[in-house]
């Protein structure tokens, strides 16, 4: 089952990349995808039972337009600063604790968090996040953490974990 999702997902990519479905670019997308799935698939996807789970699939995509949203904000809210006469900026770094537990979910918090506009992701140190922020809104640390990975946080738990 792990090497045919593999197979299946390099031959998909393969197919957005090129964005064109003919013959020939199925035959070569195939031949890549299973020269990719022989030599690299045995490192990848230990629990292939998750990946095609309907529920997961709706947290994604919520989480996805969750994060979009997010992004077109915060871009607004950067370009407001750096266009506004006064550069109104309280730049700082803030500790924000997770409550996430797998590796891959933290990667994705803080990722999702550098990502986006006026935030930086510094260091994580065990359930720690140390962010560097543009604005610091508020000096109480829920409500920061709350600010900074609220939105995302709960979106990555369902899908991932």
């Amino acid at each position: 089952m792990r090497y045919l999702t593999f197979f299946i997902l390099g031959l998909v990519f393969w197919l957005l990349l090129t964005f064109r479905i003919s013959l020939q670019n199925v035959i070569v997308g195939s031949a890549a995808s299973l020269i990719c799935t022989l030599i690299f698939a045995r490192y990848f996807f230990e629990n292939t039972g998750k990946l095609i789970n309907p529920r997961r699939w709706f947290w994604f995509l919520a989480y996805l337009s969750v994060f979009i949203w997010s992004c077109i904000k915060a871009n607004f809210d950067v370009a407001y600063r750096v266009l506004h006469p006064r550069m109104p900026i309280k730049p700082g770094i803030v500790k924000v604790r997770t409550t996430l537990k797998s590796e891959f979910a933290r990667m994705l918090l803080a990722n999702s968090i550098t990502m986006t506009p006026g935030t930086l992701t510094v260091d994580i140190i065990g359930d720690d996040y140390y962010i560097h922020w543009i604005y610091i809104r508020s000096q109480d640390p829920e409500t920061y953490t709350r600010m900074i990975t609220g939105v995302f946080e709960k979106y990555i738990k369902n899908f991932v974990e």
